[in-house]
């Protein structure tokens, strides 16, 4: 990677280590975490300072086995709301569909939690601490180089009270998010050409919740420009968000975020009447343009985990599950890698066939998610051939193991296209739609605030 002349210049601290981990969210932590564990000298870097807001508060039933290695599931429990469903609701059927992860094919991991971010975050990055990570916090990577004949890369990183600071790393880990650090610098992200979403969220209070078990589940609200995600917490309040396609954020052109927003969510009738007297207790934010992949998943001495490789639209709250299981994996790569170098080549197949996997598992859905027939499926699940179960391993994000939910997956898919060959008219008015919307891309920018 070309670097500048600030590399050569005299820092005010030198340091070194076996692995430079870029970023403290949840992929990041739990890489630092398991490294150190094993031994290695690990630092992560990370720009801003614990506890910082961040969305995507839900998370999967696959999150939990990953927070029992990791040792901090008691600290979640103690913060989360206990998630043991997902609800969808639609403006085309006159039902709710309540899918809850007790009936999937694997029952032993029935439930899961919604959790501030800034919470679990913060027991994510203190626990890699614990482990005898190096941990800097305000302290934001600026440049990396890495040279030839597998020498030691140099990473440059300034710190939030002034110093500056060049790291010598054998291996170099990027979990800076959707700041995409290194494959920005290698040109290697691209933009989803089959899906693209834009977001606007914010937090409320005064939400009604349902009784019993299902008053943390999760809610889905489909509607005419996208989906709507609404999402208890512990403490009371509630995370709202709308996923659009880009051309509609885009037509608020300069309208205040906040009523453009609230004029959104009252295009949902069922959501609206749901917030009918909550209260908005955060700034609404937004973001566009989110789908994206990278090129490749590593190098000869980094790797790209979690969103730093790829990020797929939120439908189904993959995002923390697949982060922290690109840690687990990208540990197992980077210790591999140090301990047996002749085993590495295989090693980085193996990672490089896993970070792959889970995005494609979830993205056949995510790219259907508003087409009829799918979401006719979803309204109207039919327990035959274990198809319903296997579905519900998915949105669980059991498909890593060993559940064999891929024969009445394909059954599912089949059905799926079944349904729109003998809607014809319907399922080509809905693919005309997306294309219509697809095609907007280019002219959105990548930030819609």
């Amino acid at each position: 990677m070309s670097t500048d002349n600030r590399l050569d210049a005299s820092p005010t601290i030198t340091s070194d280590c076996d692995v430079l981990v870029i970023g403290g969210g949840p992929a990041g932590s739990t890489a630092a975490a398991l490294l150190a564990q094993r031994g290695h000298r690990v630092t992560l870097l990370e720009k801003a300072r614990h506890p910082r807001f961040h969305i995507g508060e839900s998370l999967l039933p696959a999150n939990l086995p990953l927070l029992e290695k990791l040792g901090v599931s008691d600290e979640v429990r103690a913060i989360g709301m206990e998630k043991w469903g997902a609800e969808f609701v639609s403006p085309w059927h006159d039902h709710k569909q309540l899918f809850e992860f007790a009936d999937a094919m694997d029952k032993s991991m029935p439930m899961s939690y919604q959790v501030r971010r800034s919470e679990f975050d913060e027991i994510l990055i203190r626990n890699a601490r614990g482990k005898n990570a190096r941990v800097e916090e305000g302290c934001q990577v600026m440049e990396v180089e890495f040279r030839a004949n597998d020498e030691r890369a140099l990473v440059l990183a300034h710190h939030d009270d002034g110093r500056r600071e060049i790291i010598q790393a054998l291996f170099v880990l990027d979990a800076s998010g959707r700041d995409t650090f290194l494959a920005n610098r290698l040109k290697i992200k691209r933009r989803s050409k089959k899906h693209n979403s834009a977001a606007m969220y914010a937090h409320f209070s005064g939400v009604p919740r349902s009784q019993g078990k299902a008053a943390g589940n999760i809610s889905i609200y489909w509607f005419e420009h996208g989906w709507f995600w609404l999402i208890p917490l512990a403490d009371g309040a509630t995370s709202v968000g709308a996923v659009t396609w880009p051309y509609y954020l885009k037509s608020r052109n300069k309208k205040p975020l906040e009523q453009f927003f609230l004029e959104t969510i009252s295009q949902c009738s069922s959501l609206s009447e749901q917030l009918a007297d909550a209260r908005l207790i955060s700034p609404v934010e937004a973001t566009g343009n989110y789908s994206y992949a990278c090129d490749r998943t590593h190098g000869n001495n980094y790797l790209l985990l979690g969103d730093a490789y790829t990020f797929i639209d939120p439908v189904f709250s993959t995002g923390v599950m697949l982060a922290m299981h690109s840690g687990f994996i990208g540990a197992d790569t980077v210790d591999t890698s140090l301990r047996r170098p002749h085993q590495k080549a295989a090693a980085l197949r193996r990672f490089d066939k896993s970070m792959r996997q889970g995005p494609k598992q979830f993205s056949w859905f995510i790219h259907r998610i508003t087409n009829p027939a799918l979401r006719d499926m979803f309204m109207g699940p039919r327990p035959v051939f274990q198809v319903k179960e296997a579905l519900l391993s998915v949105l669980a994000g059991d498909i890593y193991g060993n559940t064999p939910f891929q024969g009445p997956i394909r059954i599912f898919k089949g059905i799926y296209y079944m349904l729109s060959v003998l809607n014809i008219r319907r399922t080509l008015k809905a693919w005309q739609t997306r294309k219509h919307n697809l095609n907007h891309l280019e002219s959105t920018s990548d930030t819609l605030v």
